[in-house]
């Protein structure tokens, strides 16, 4: 695996802080967020200096019970062509649920969902990452997620889990050292026991983050510094294998230059802190998991082979079924499902709100430009019971229509409103040419539109 070093998160909003920034090694960036043939000229600029760059999916939602979409697949590898990446990665989660498999309208969570550690949801993504592979000219890698919830009935841990996946598929793992926190404060679930479970061989990188702590949930933000918990996981993961990449995340909420440094820099002593006591108490790079209650292979074993093509079948629907429920009380007010906590579930459903609407302001930035203080209020109003069952820009759509019928706003901002919403819902830009506008009313009539 090639060594990557120490990098960042690419963000247009931090662009030229990057370019700037000392001893970056490589970037990351959202696979979603750039099109192959229009690269911005930092993302050309970093790539000519020989900074590697590689795409980081969030859309994929590999963990889901559906195969994986062909379309967003290649449109994955095309990301991956124009950026020459050495690897694409991905996460363990599940973004949509419900649809034929299921019978059932297709939801979007809009942010990333725990899959439950189930042998069904083994077998599917296991599925799922082998056509992700066939699919991609780069080698995968795939992240574990952070986890405000808990699924009833799981049969393994974390660390167990992504040992199968990847002793199963041999994809590499993206390993969040700030999701293992996450994970520990919300799930009770001891990082270092993950740690000492993994197949470190696969690790491919690591991700470091920050977030806050809200009533006793921690939220992972990435709009907040790194706290010293999540270092200190660094510092022990790197004390039993030298990962060959580490990345800083920051999404918004970006400090000062020389505040991103310092983060870089407090990385990078956890990470000689890490090999100091490797180089005191020696481990392997290639420590094997040191349980495996569940089944998880011994040294040697060989690996699982393939199921039979459709022997997922049973199994998919099982686990779409199961994560449909999930979802429509998440979004659609529906009845939480049996096994759940549901006091957790609230704050995760708020949480899937309040990061829809934060979307939806970057997405259409003119909304929250107009409606000012009232538009988070009136966002969550309308988020509330309504699934977003397509992107983010017919989201915006939506909401804007909503306002429109909704008859509380005040006339100049439902003019204004009004005239946003025609420029962006037809099928070319609305024009403030009286002239105009008339001549594709009358156009309309005489086609009987």
């Amino acid at each position: 695996m090639k060594r990557l070093g120490t990098g960042i998160g690419w963000r247009p909003e931090i662009a030229d802080v990057v370019e700037a920034m000392p001893g970056i090694d490589w970037v990351e960036v959202v696979a979603e967020n750039v099109c192959p043939g229009h690269l911005p000229d930092s993302l050309r600029r970093l790539r000519e200096r020989g900074v590697t760059v590689v795409p980081h999916g969030v859309s994929l939602g590999l963990g889901g019970a559906d195969r994986p979409d062909p379309a967003r697949l290649t449109a994955l590898a095309e990301r991956a062509g124009a950026l020459g990446s050495p690897l694409v990665t991905e996460h363990i989660a599940f973004v949509r649920a419900g649809g034929p498999l299921t019978v059932s309208p297709l939801l979007e969570a809009g942010h990333l969902l725990p899959v439950p550690r189930t042998r069904d949801a083994l077998d599917v993504l296991c599925e799922n990452v082998r056509i992700a592979q066939d699919a991609l000219p780069v080698p995968l890698a795939v992240e574990n997620i952070a986890a405000l919830i808990s699924w009833p009935g799981e049969e393994m841990t974390e660390g167990q889990f992504l040992y199968e996946l990847a002793d199963r598929t041999g994809v590499r793992l993206l390993i969040d050292v700030a999701n293992l926190y996450t994970n520990h404060v919300n799930r009770g679930e001891d990082p270092a026991k993950a740690l000492a479970e993994l197949p470190l061989e696969a690790i491919a990188y690591v991700h470091v983050a920050g977030g806050f702590e809200r009533d006793g949930v921690w939220h992972d933000s990435h709009a907040h510094p790194v706290p010293r918990p999540v270092l200190d996981i660094l510092t022990d993961l790197a004390s039993r294998v030298r990962p060959p990449g580490v990345l800083l995340e920051r999404d918004e909420n970006f400090p000062a230059p020389a505040e991103l440094e310092g983060e870089l820099g407090a990385i990078r002593e956890a990470l000689r802190e890490g090999r100091a006591r490797a180089t005191g108490t020696p481990k392997p790079e290639t420590s094997e998991p040191a349980t495996r209650e569940t089944g998880t292979p011994e040294p040697g074993t060989p690996a699982a082979p393939a199921l039979a093509p459709g022997a997922t079948g049973p199994a998919r629907e099982r686990l779409g079924l199961a994560q449909a429920a999930l979802l429509s009380a998440l979004v659609a007010g529906t009845p939480v499902p049996e096994g759940f906590d549901r006091a957790r579930l609230g704050v995760q459903a708020r949480a899937l709100a309040g990061k829809r609407a934060g979307i939806v302001a970057k997405v259409a930035p003119e909304l929250p430009g107009l409606l000012g203080d009232a538009y988070r209020t009136e966002f969550l109003a309308y988020a509330h019971g309504r699934p977003m069952t397509g992107g983010y820009r017919r989201d915006a759509l939506e909401f804007a229509e909503h306002l429109l019928r909704s008859g509380r706003l005040e006339a100049r901002v439902r003019r204004e409103v009004r005239t946003w919403w025609r420029e962006r819902s037809g099928p070319v830009p609305y024009s403030a040419r009286p002239a105009v506008r008339l001549a594709r009313g009358a156009r309309r009539v005489l086609l009987g539109r």
